[in-house]
């Protein structure tokens, strides 16, 4: 049996949740046994009624100001200690290092069997936006690289998360394990799927749609995105913002401020992943100027649907982009961001061809990523046996 643990999953959606349920289901297909532990989350009934895996959910409470997040209190939840003490797994892989992360250090000591960490988030980035003592944050850091310490494997999504991981502390082995992506579309399915949305969101035939998906908080460079908007506010474009997060009042006063509420719409969460995909396509051009993510799931999910995305040049997900050829990279200021969007608006043919691109070199499917994985859980398994006389 193998344990997904992590804090967050569907019905609450952020790129790591989306990645717990891609590794949970595609394992599943697979032919593996899998088992997902999380923290409980309102309206989860649908989820773990269409999940094809055990979903265990222990008690939690909503976190102040970070909604929809939550923090799970798991000793206190009975009925779940009950299932806890039951379970039995022959590997655990975790993907978040805290509370969920501390269940899975602890049952992978007591059955003696290997643990797996993924490292996605830039956590001191978390910490400092809420905590403004340095002596907490480094207490808080220390902690989350404690955990690292204790997994067997640690993997990164891509090379450059490594620079992340040795900033905070980190002085073990890693392995690069590629994300991967549960959209695909061919070129002719896109170009129905685009149309239909389009007419849908009301766009005219003339405009540029522009798209965001992802938490509406303040770490992820909604405001630099918004104030480039604004400098070129007099262009024919609409901008959409896909999802939720504590930041939404304060994203719709300064849309406001800035004269933009003509030209955006926030639609909010869309949990259905098909609607999602068609969203994707609709849009010309995706902006990902977050100098918070590691990855950026979502850049490859608009990759898939054949949308290229704008990033900037230092950014940690920046570095699977090529200038130009499957994607766009610009400086890390509002004016040079929005002189790259209207140059882009004027060439709808380099939009096209670079989004072509993209999907074919950055979109992996999840079914290939987990062939990979299912490899590796066995040469560790293998590993830990020896390693450990078992």
């Amino acid at each position: 049996m193998i344990g997904i643990f992590n804090d967050n999953f569907p019905p609450v959606l952020d790129g790591v949740a989306i990645t717990a349920h891609n590794y949970a289901y595609w394992l599943k297909e697979s032919g593996h046994d899998v088992t997902v532990v999380t923290p409980y989350a309102p309206n989860m009934g649908e989820v773990m009624e269409a999940a094809a895996y055990p979903i265990y959910r222990y008690f939690s409470v909503p976190i102040p100001f970070r909604p929809p997040y939550r923090y799970g209190i798991p000793y206190i939840d009975m009925s779940f200690m009950r299932q806890w003490r039951k379970m039995s797994f022959d590997l655990i892989h975790a993907h978040c290092p805290f509370t969920t992360g501390t269940l899975a250090c602890q049952m992978s000591k007591r059955q003696q069997i290997p643990l797996v960490a993924t490292f996605h988030s830039k956590y001191r980035q978390d910490f400092e936006q809420k905590v403004r003592s340095k002596v907490v944050v480094d207490w808080m850091m220390k902690k989350v690289i404690n955990f690292y310490n204790q997994a067997d494997e640690v993997w990164i999504p891509l090379p450059a998360v490594e620079e992340t991981l040795r900033e905070y502390g980190y002085k073990g082995h890693v392995e690069v394990v590629e994300n991967g992506n549960d959209f695909f579309a061919r070129k002719a399915q896109v170009a129905v799927m685009r149309g239909a949305m389009r007419e849908e969101l009301g766009m005219m035939p003339y405009e540029t749609m522009l798209l965001y998906v992802g938490q509406h908080i303040w770490e992820k460079n909604i405001k630099f995105i918004l104030e480039s908007l604004a400098l070129i506010k007099d262009k024919p474009f609409h901008f959409f913002m896909v999802g939720t997060g504590y930041a939404v009042h304060g994203i719709r006063k300064i849309i406001e401020c800035l004269g933009l509420s003509h030209r955006v719409t926030l639609l909010g969460s869309i949990q259905d992943r098909e609607r999602l995909k068609r969203v994707y396509a609709a849009a010309d051009l995706f902006l990902f100027p977050s100098l918070y993510d590691t990855c950026g799931l979502v850049v490859r999910e608009s990759a898939a649907m054949h949308t290229p995305s704008i990033l900037l040049r230092e950014s940690t997900a920046a570095t699977a982009i090529t200038d130009g050829e499957n994607g766009f990279l610009t400086n890390n200021d509002p004016m040079y961001f929005a002189q790259q969007i209207a140059y882009l608006m004027g060439h709808p043919e380099e939009l096209r061809r670079v989004g072509e691109r993209a999907s074919k070199t950055i979109s992996r499917s999840w079914e290939s990523v987990i062939e990979e994985v299912a490899l590796r859980y066995r040469d560790l398994k293998e590993s830990y046996r020896f390693k450990h006389g078992k």
